[in-house]
């Protein structure tokens, strides 16, 4: 019985040996890259004004 499990690869363990970068999926770069645009881009003028006018009212 052990036999066999020593025969069989550990579920993942392919993609330990990878780095994170080469285990994403071409696609999830793309998102990553978008979603770091946005984060860095400016908070806009009314939606400053929006926050200030509610946190007034808290």
């Amino acid at each position: 019985m052990t036999s066999e499990k020593n025969e069989k690869p550990e579920k993942g363990s392919e993609s330990k040996k990878m780095t994170g970068e080469q285990q994403r999926p071409e696609w999830a770069n793309g998102l990553r890259q978008l979603y770091d645009a946005v984060v860095e881009e400016p908070l806009p003028d009314t939606f400053k004004d929006l926050l200030a006018k509610l946190d007034k009212k808290s």
